[in-house]
């Protein structure tokens, strides 16, 4: 689990992040979890849009992206969703 240090500071290092994802009317897939854990591995941290015709709550949608990912839930803000997971091979970010 993320302290609030923690997620502080990983909100701070998401702020200028661009959402790379978009959860629409299909909700949350097993392809889509697949790709995001892929970009979670990539670059550690990334933001989830999920989009108006979405039929899920946002906050159903984080916790099935963090379950099926192994990330943690960083942050939700509006319909935006942003994840951290630690990375084996490309760790960039130190956590306080």
């Amino acid at each position: 689990m993320l302290t609030g240090k923690q997620k502080r500071f990983l909100r701070s290092k998401a702020h200028h992040l661009d959402p790379i994802f978009q959860v629409g009317k299909g909700g949350v897939n097993e392809n889509m979890v697949k790709q995001i854990a892929d970009a979670l591995e990539a670059r550690e941290l990334l933001k989830v849009s999920v989009l108006q015709n979405c039929d899920e709550d946002k906050t159903v949608v984080a916790e099935e992206l963090a379950a099926g990912t192994g990330a943690e839930i960083a942050q939700i803000i509006g319909n935006t969703i942003v994840l951290y997971k630690e990375s084996v091979e490309n760790k960039r970010i130190t956590l306080p």
